[in-house]
């Protein structure tokens, strides 16, 4: 959660825009643009918005992310025990173990498995008994700001936000050359920040210096 103020945003914008009593873009408009931002900036950066939480397993093996949730990040321990939890290949689970899904339920988790290509869907080992918790860590769809409260992505991303407000109305305007010049290089500007960030991240990463796990590549968990 961010702590800039959405009018601070909304009110840069109509500065911008040369419209600050709100007359061509009104605040709601405005709003409702870096709201649209929020979610575009989770698309393009999945762990803009994290949520670190106590989860509470369903009986099985399939497992879903909370109601909000966009993709997996990782799964730390089982709580309260404390016990690591591992992610391991799902091809190895099905070659060493084919009837995992069936296996005795425990209220012990030790591995989860996970594809990229059902976001919000995971799958535990040994099948939960439904009564463990675990510590998930899952990247989550923004929150509605609102004119009276904070932004709610971090503060890092109020600048990309404020592109993609400039953005968005500009392209309000688009018959006037002008104006879709100043939509585009607003655009620009908000792609180069969001993507300048996730490239720092894969740069500083203590997973990159840290002694290495020969069977483990960096980030895989």
């Amino acid at each position: 959660m961010g702590t800039i103020n959405v009018s601070s945003v909304v009110s840069k914008a109509q500065i911008i825009l040369q419209d600050t009593t709100g007359i061509r873009w009104p605040e709601l408009e405005l709003l409702g643009w870096l709201n649209d931002g929020q979610r575009d900036i989770a698309v393009h950066k999945p762990n803009a918005f994290v949520k670190n939480v106590s989860h509470s397993l369903a009986v099985g093996t399939k497992q879903t992310l909370p109601g909000d949730g966009v993709l997996l990040i990782d799964i730390v321990r089982n709580l309260p025990n404390g016990r690591a939890v591992r992610i391991v290949m799902r091809e190895i689970l099905d070659a060493q173990i084919p009837n995992w899904h069936s296996a005795p339920a425990s209220g012990e988790i030790k591995h989860y498995t996970y594809s990229h290509l059902d976001p919000k869907t995971f799958y535990v080992y040994p099948p939960s008994n439904g009564g463990n918790n675990v510590e998930l860590v899952y990247g989550a769809a923004p929150t509605e700001a609102a004119l009276g409260g904070t932004i709610t992505l971090d503060d890092i991303y109020a600048t990309a936000l404020l592109d993609y407000v400039l953005y968005r109305g500009y392209s309000k305007d688009t018959e006037y050359a002008a104006d879709q010049n100043r939509s585009a290089n607003h655009y620009a500007a908000y792609i180069a920040t969001v993507s300048g960030k996730a490239s720092v991240e894969g740069v500083v990463n203590p997973n990159m210096t840290a002694p290495a796990n020969p069977n483990i590549t960096p980030n895989s968990r």
